[in-house]
């Protein structure tokens, strides 16, 4: 549904080049959530940006939806207006809401509506409709000051939706929100993205985020895209730095050369298997867990935990593979640098 191919968004500054996106190359698939994570001044909100072209990349391509809108953004009038048309089947939700003051909810959600030239009756219709469908219809004739942070952003949602957007973009619509208020805005994104068969494309610097509303997401660092894949796949990979920042364990253990360190992975089912006790019962060995958690992710249940084993790898090799053998990711760490051997 959206891909770029070599994104790059150059800035002149202070007579010197900033490159904001580094040949960056991303595949949203269509109905998905697709969260894009890293820390301030990674290119996220750029990236986000280049995709509905509110700022044109200086080399690369974006496709949505089938349509290659940098192939639109010429200077000739017909281009433009094919652009405009693609746009308007791009929704996009903001951080700080961006609502007029001097409106109404209904009236701000009507104002795409009235740009596009509907008339009066069905754009009454279409806004509360919207309404309705974000949780809002009590609050039509109400104004932005009167609203609570969580319900500006819903009226944003239902502006966003106003051209029945096949993506919808969010650009940190969460981040200015109390905890509480971010999952209710979550869980609504995730009703949408079901109910309407929309692909969303959302930022974010929070991992809660990407954990708990995203199928897949891409890790942005530098104006590049260091990893991307779906969560189910980055958290089976034992070097997969998404799910260590999703699933933190704390310390790699002793580092003693007689020790074997295990990073295990475990979906579906095995969660539900008492794979550690059975270990210790089968092979009389004492186990020592460093640390393990575990989340609903992408509507399945995912958990790592890390274990400490008596002896090296080599006496180990044995319980190793009993635990594979019971459809789990095991991955032995390599307790110089903590990653996986």
């Amino acid at each position: 549904m959206i891909t770029t191919k070599g994104l790059t968004k150059v800035y002149r500054s202070r007579g010197r080049d900033v490159v904001a996106l580094d040949d960056v190359d991303l595949h949203v698939r269509q109905g998905e959530v697709f969260g894009v994570v890293g820390t301030s001044g990674a290119g996220k909100s750029t990236l986000i940006r280049c995709v509905n072209l509110l700022e044109r990349p200086t080399a690369g391509t974006v496709t949505v939806d089938g349509v290659e809108l940098t192939a639109l953004a010429g200077s000739e009038q017909r281009a433009g207006r094919e652009l405009r048309e693609a746009r308007r089947r791009i929704g996009m939700v903001f951080q700080h809401f961006n609502l007029l003051s001097s409106r109404t909810v209904q009236q701000n959600v009507e104002l795409p509506l009235e740009i596009i030239g509907l008339d009066r009756h069905d754009r009454r219709r279409k806004a509360a409709e919207l309404l309705d469908l974000v949780g809002l219809a009590d609050k039509a004739r109400s104004y932005p000051s009167q609203l609570s942070g969580g319900q500006k952003q819903r009226v944003g949602i239902a502006r966003a939706l106003a051209g029945d957007p096949k993506v919808l973009l969010s650009d940190e619509a969460t981040s200015a929100l109390d905890p509480e208020t971010t999952r209710s805005v979550l869980k609504l994104l995730r009703e949408l993205n079901q109910q309407l068969g929309l692909t969303v494309l959302l930022i974010t610097h929070e991992m809660d985020v990407i954990k708990s509303v995203c199928d897949s997401a891409a890790l942005m660092r530098g104006g590049k895209v260091v990893e991307t894949g779906q969560l189910t796949d980055l958290l089976a990979d034992g070097r997969s730095q998404i799910a260590r920042d999703l699933f933190p364990l704390g310390d790699f253990g002793t580092g003693r050369e007689d020790r074997t360190v295990l990073e295990i992975t475990f979906q579906g089912d095995a969660p539900a298997q008492p794979f550690v006790s059975q270990l210790a019962r089968t092979y009389q060995i004492d186990i020592n867990i460093l640390g393990a958690a575990a989340e609903t992710i992408a509507g399945r249940l995912v958990g790592r935990m890390r274990v400490e084993l008596p002896g090296s790898h080599t006496d180990n090799v044995v319980p190793i593979g009993y635990l594979r053998q019971q459809g789990l990711q095991v991955d032995v760490l390599d307790l110089s640098n903590g990653a996986a051997a």
